[in-house]
């Protein structure tokens, strides 16, 4: 629940604040007859989301095991990979977003009501389908339980929240210091799924080494537990983790947590001669 919650929260507060930027903005500039198609975009996106997640579930249910372990490890990786890209992204954009959402809005309102909806739907729908893709193996490394669902639902809804309070002037939110918190704790979240999608794939038979164990604490650490499943539901920990798993996990903490925390070049200004 926890692990799922941080990611509707993360995720969710984006989408938010892009929505803002757009309402706000015609709010600010007099265009309020614009507002229905904005609104008819994000709800296009919302829906290919929902739906994206429930095409996953049902083509995954339609799969033997062995398929089912295949296609959830490739997915795992896959989200991995989206959700590294979304992170280094927003930490590369964070100050100009704004600016560049208004400028596009602003394109898309000169072509017309068509171009409006579109641009919504495209710029909530990026956040949304990474989202719908991350959240289901998430889901899927939690088990088949209501908790993920039920912690992502208030990730959402407390996203929700900030981001109207934000956009009322209730509250100010230091996007920089969230961003960099919410992105060091997906990344050991990411970890713990590809680590998850490592051993989807050794069950499935395409990476060996599946009896082969790094460690086994689950005598010190139950995984019925409350200790263990709050380690399950944040990292994915297992108290039996396999060789390959600890290995991928270490190595993505190891490589992708410098990247990200590394100070960020300053552009010297420019010195002109005398």
């Amino acid at each position: 629940m926890l692990g799922n919650a941080l990611i509707g929260l993360r995720e969710g507060l984006e989408a938010a604040l892009v929505v803002s930027i757009l309402v706000a903005f015609l709010v600010r500039t007099g265009r309020r007859s614009a507002l229905p198609k904005v609104w008819l975009g994000v709800g296009i996106a919302v829906a290919v989301s929902v739906g994206v997640t429930l095409a996953l579930a049902l083509a995954q249910q339609q799969l033997t095991f062995e398929a089912q372990e295949l296609f959830g490890g490739a997915l795992s990786i896959v989200a991995v990979g989206f959700v590294t890209w979304m992170i280094f992204w927003m930490r590369r954009v964070a100050r100009s977003i704004s600016a560049d959402l208004r400028g596009r809005l602003e394109d898309a309102l000169e072509m017309g009501s068509t171009a409006v909806v579109v641009m919504a739907a495209l710029a909530v729908g990026r956040e949304g389908l990474e989202t719908a893709l991350f959240f289901f193996t998430a889901a899927r490394a939690a088990g088949e339980t209501t908790e993920p669902l039920i912690g992502f639902l208030a990730g959402i809804a407390v996203a929700v929240l900030l981001a109207y309070l934000v956009y009322r002037g209730a509250i100010t939110l230091n996007l920089g210091r969230f961003f960099t918190v919410t992105g060091v704790l997906l990344i050991f979240v990411a970890a713990g799924i590809l680590a998850y999608g490592v051993h989807d794939l050794q069950e499935a038979g395409v990476v060996p080494g599946l009896t082969t164990l790094a460690f086994d604490v689950s005598a010190a650490v139950p995984p019925d537990s409350w200790y263990g499943t709050l380690l399950k539901g944040i990292f994915n920990f297992s108290p039996q983790t396999t060789v390959a798993e600890a290995v991928v996990w270490v190595a993505y903490v190891a490589v992708v947590l410098p990247l990200f925390l590394r100070p960020r070049r300053r552009t010297s200004p420019a010195v002109t001669g005398a």
